[in-house]
């Protein structure tokens, strides 16, 4: 199938798929984009269908459509138009494992689709996602992954109640809390054994509520002058403390 017209039903499908987070929780469905994020998809059986440029062509055994290259800087999000896009259907997987990363309003792209690679890199078996978290298949997230969303269960949950449900399985909820809170280089090697590592929105920090559910807070050792760190940033300092052996 050869799509030249902007117009076609098909194209302006992709289109809102890739703008909107309503029609991409009613499908069931998201985009990726480029080579990398298509094949990292096709490994894990999440890949429908690629959507390819006139002419290009790839080994994949899922359904084809060629496109103008206009018709892809159209669907895309990007500046610069891939040659390469993929259709993917959404996969839920039970979450699992004693080391689980909870994180409360996150909104901007790029944090959380670093968060997920950091996650990934040092050894988290999974990541719940407030309700008000920016959504985890918007396109700049996916990017910022590098395809590490696919190697990870991740949901979106009602944060509260799962610490909750999770406190009486056993598990210690640590959250961050900049002004007074325990260095993570401190911790045992039992206590890092199981954990729920909360990390809070990029302006408030957790939220009170989920504050007052937590046994320990965490705070990362600074030069005075520096106020805060990129959540990012501190996440991925915090999973690698909480990876490393300790005696």
């Amino acid at each position: 199938m050869l799509i030249t017209s902007l117009s076609n039903e098909k194209v302006k499908y992709y289109t809102k798929l890739n703008q909107s987070k309503k029609f991409r929780d009613q499908e069931n469905l998201f985009l990726v984009e480029g080579m990398h994020l298509v094949l990292e998809a096709y490994k894990k059986d999440q890949l429908v269908e690629v959507i390819l440029e006139q002419e290009m062509t790839v080994p994949l055994d899922v359904e084809k459509v060629f496109v103008s290259k206009e018709i892809l800087q159209k669907i895309s999000d990007c500046k610069s138009s891939p040659m390469i896009m993929g259709l993917c259907h959404k996969k839920e997987e039970k979450i699992e494992g004693d080391k689980l990363l909870l994180l409360d309003g996150i909104q901007d792209p790029g944090n959380l689709g670093t968060i997920i690679r950091s996650a990934v890199a040092f050894g988290v078996d999974g990541i719940y996602l407030s309700e008000d978290t920016v959504d985890l298949y918007n396109p700049k997230v996916i990017r910022a992954t590098q395809g590490m969303l696919f190697h990870l269960p991740i949901q979106s949950v009602d944060l509260e109640e799962e610490i909750k449900r999770r406190k009486k399985e056993g598990y210690p909820l640590y959250a961050t809390n900049v002004k007074y809170g325990r260095d993570p280089v401190t911790l045992g090697k039992e206590e890092k054994e199981k954990y729920l590592l909360c990390m809070g929105n990029e302006g408030n920090g957790v939220r009170p509520s989920l504050l007052e559910l937590a046994d320990t807070y965490l705070s990362i050792p600074m030069q005075e002058e520096v106020e805060s760190l990129n959540v990012a940033i501190a996440t991925s300092i915090l999973l690698y403390e909480f990876g490393r052996r300790t005696e």
